[in-house]
């Protein structure tokens, strides 16, 4: 007679035990047929804890989306997803921005991969004092890196994205009231020599505008800043060249690309300008 359990049916279909002597077939190692090599392969999506060197404080902490990709020879059907992941644990529980190198180059090994490739996109987080009342708050931007390992040679891409306020030229000369204003995102990514600080280039953007924002602002602070954006208009073409103007004199900047879009306040579309050279 069959016994079972008080709580199993008499005619439960048990699990055959499996074998865990057998070996596993790897199906991404296996080829091919139609050679086709992929450029990028990897995971994206990934959020991680990092740290990211701060001017006034040292370092900050922050969460990062990262993607983790590397090339794939036509011969192979797949690459190993779990690795990107053992490649990123292996290097502690934080990603420091210094062994960004170190973490492409154990990609290329631990993936067989002539190239591998690392983006990370993160909050920045900068404290900010309002132009009056010396109120302090704190002002989010995002930024991004990325990063590329060709063998042993690395390219790095510095990216951030700058929210601005700017005041348009033509209303301010055809009105007999005021002129509109808005609110613009400029975007700004840089190859350099040297070490570019994320609060240096978030500087030249906001320098550039007809006035940077605040997360804080009283009263008094509100008028300043109208009043200094009412007496610095800028179309959104004059944006971008006071941007590349600031990069092209910065010594150790190799390379730029400025983007500037305007959530325009009158017109039901946003104005566009961009700049690249280097």
């Amino acid at each position: 007679m069959l016994k079972t359990s008080a709580t199993e049916p008499a005619d439960a279909v048990r699990p055959v035990p499996h074998d865990r002597k057998a070996p596993l077939h790897d199906v991404q190692s296996g080829s091919d047929h139609r050679e086709l090599p992929i450029d990028k392969v990897g995971v994206r999506g990934l959020r991680f804890p990092v740290t990211i060197r701060d001017k006034a404080h040292s370092t900050q902490n922050t969460i990062a989306t990262l993607g983790m990709y590397v090339d794939l020879p036509k011969e192979f059907k797949g690459t190993h997803m779990s690795r990107f992941l053992e490649v990123l644990n292996a290097h502690g529980s934080v990603v420091h921005v210094e062994n960004i190198t170190d973490i492409l180059h154990a990609m290329q090994r631990k993936l067989k991969a002539a190239t591998a490739h690392l983006e990370m996109a993160f909050p920045f987080f900068l404290s900010k004092n309002a132009p009056v009342s010396g109120m302090e708050s704190l002002m989010d931007y995002t930024a991004r890196f990325d990063a590329t390992a060709c063998g042993k040679e690395i390219d790095f891409v510095l990216t951030v994205i700058v929210p601005v306020t700017t005041l348009c030229p033509c209303s301010k000369a055809i009105s007999k009231y005021g002129a509109h204003n808005q609110r613009g995102s400029v975007t700004v990514a840089i190859r350099s020599a040297k070490v570019v600080w994320i609060e240096d280039l978030i500087a030249v953007v906001e320098a550039s505008a007809s006035s940077e924002l605040f997360a804080l602002l009283k009263r008094e602070d509100e008028k300043a800043v109208t009043e200094r954006a009412y007496e610095n208009p800028v179309f959104v073409e004059d944006l971008v060249r006071n941007v590349a103007v600031r990069l092209q004199a910065h010594p150790d900047v190799t390379w730029y690309r400025v983007e500037a879009e305007n959530f325009e306040s009158i017109h039901n579309h946003n104005a566009y300008a961009s700049i690249e050279k280097g």
